[in-house]
């Protein structure tokens, strides 16, 4: 049947940045981690990045994911901030790239869709059908449950591109 793929969905976010562990086997999602990795809100926006990137590295080398995804950013009334959200973003891609992950990326709806069945909804309803998905799994923080359901999503759609490109080849 093959080995289990180990996904993180990270959640990105200046002040806190969420991160998920599941593992994938065929239609099976097992919960592996969670977490947030903050930054100190009194310092400079560059060391606060730093601490992003560095909180996320240390993840990654403790869980060794093979697969990484991301919440695409969607933008705001408030510029300034939509900014600095795309700039803890961009850590949120850096660090698993660094590591040699392909890191996919998917929009809010998209995450929506493939946790609750529908494209909008609101956190709670997610973080229900996360812990019913996953029975096991723990999060500290809204962030965290956010990223686990953003590796759950990409669990759904790595599948369905495997599917399709098996299709192709065979």
């Amino acid at each position: 049947m093959g080995e289990a793929i180990r996904i993180i969905g990270i959640d990105p976010g200046l002040r806190r940045t969420g991160w998920g562990i599941v593992e994938s086997l065929g239609n099976s999602l097992r919960f592996v981690a969670s977490g947030t990795v903050r930054s100190d809100d009194k310092a400079a926006l560059a060391m606060r990045l730093c601490q992003l990137h560095d909180g996320l590295a240390e993840v990654l080398h403790a869980a060794m994911p093979h697969e990484a995804a991301v919440e695409q950013t969607f933008v705001n009334k408030d510029a300034a901030a939509t900014l600095k959200l795309g700039q803890a973003r961009g850590i949120a891609m850096l660090v698993p790239a660094r590591a040699g992950l392909v890191v996919a990326e998917y929009a809010p709806n998209a995450v929506k869709k493939a946790v609750i069945g529908v494209g909008h909804g609101d956190k709670k309803q997610i973080h229900m059908m996360v812990k019913v998905l996953m029975p096991k799994a723990t999060f500290d923080s809204d962030d965290a449950a956010d990223a686990l359901a953003i590796a759950i999503c990409h669990a759904h759609h790595r599948q369905s591109i495997a599917y399709r490109l098996a299709a192709q080849v065979g």
